[in-house]
């Protein structure tokens, strides 16, 4: 029997597991290439939503209306963060309990945080060097991600204690004290809203996407430590097809 597209994505919201660990999916996917962002659809069946899904990720955010309302109540505690190079990302893995983000009533637990370079979303067209993205789950398996742009500037304290115990290669690392992921976030707190997906296979359409809209500097020696060992990873701009884009100040 053909699996339409309906089918494949009413599997795969009901599916938790593949959508907190998108990163560790087990097809060889990439960035560039073979195994590339145009092929990520056709890699395994579990990552079809990727090429047929209709509200995927990142976008440009453009055009958005306004909405009242607040963004994320995010209520973070320090962590002895557990910073892993899975081979696509310099990811941070909550060790212990590290917070909840609430929104519309709903809490979601942070799971963990990672990096791109570039940034994934666009506004108004225009990339920063780097974006943050911050994966908290509710017990339903949906997912409310905050997402943080990067530009280079004065140090970040955050981002400098990652970069200091990432791999540089494939592996893990614990940070030796507990670090507030409050540094990564905006003194504005400006967010632009909409309904997506994971950036990363399997692209479950399971993600409440709640940008700010105002970036954080980072140092531009930070961002190269990056780079020197991701130069790109970032998932080329989607359709926004019939969504709304909120702003919300």
């Amino acid at each position: 029997m053909a699996v339409t597209r309906r089918t494949l994505l009413a599997g795969l919201v009901s599916c938790p597991v593949c959508a907190s660990t998108a990163l560790a999916a087990g097809a060889h996917w990439s960035y560039e290439g073979h195994g590339g962002p145009q092929e990520w659809g056709s890699l395994e069946s579990g990552f079809q939503a990727c090429a047929m899904g209709s509200q995927q990720s990142p976008i440009n955010l453009e055009g958005a209306v306004q909405a009242a309302g607040t963004g994320p109540t995010l209520a973070w505690k320090p962590d002895a963060f557990r910073i892993v190079n899975n081979g696509h990302a310099i990811q941070a893995d909550v060790v212990g309990d590290a917070g909840t983000a609430t929104m519309g009533g709903k809490t979601y637990i942070l799971r963990q945080f990672h990096f791109h370079a570039p940034s994934e979303h666009t506004v108004n067209g225009e990339r920063t060097a780097m974006e943050a993205h911050f994966v908290h789950e509710a017990p339903d398996g949906n997912l409310l991600v905050a997402g943080v742009f990067m530009k280079v500037g004065k140090a970040n304290a955050g981002f400098a204690e990652v970069m200091k115990v990432a791999p540089t290669t494939e592996g893990a690392a614990v940070l030796k004290t507990p670090l507030d992921a409050t540094a990564f976030l905006p003194a504005q707190r400006a967010t632009y809203r909409y309904e997506g997906s994971l950036t990363t296979p399997p692209c479950s359409e399971v993600v409440d996407w709640n940008v700010f809209a105002t970036p954080i500097e980072v140092s531009e020696a930070d961002i190269a430590a990056f780079r020197a060992i991701f130069p790109m990873n970032a998932r080329p701009l989607q359709a926004v097809n019939r969504r709304f884009l909120l702003r919300i100040d």
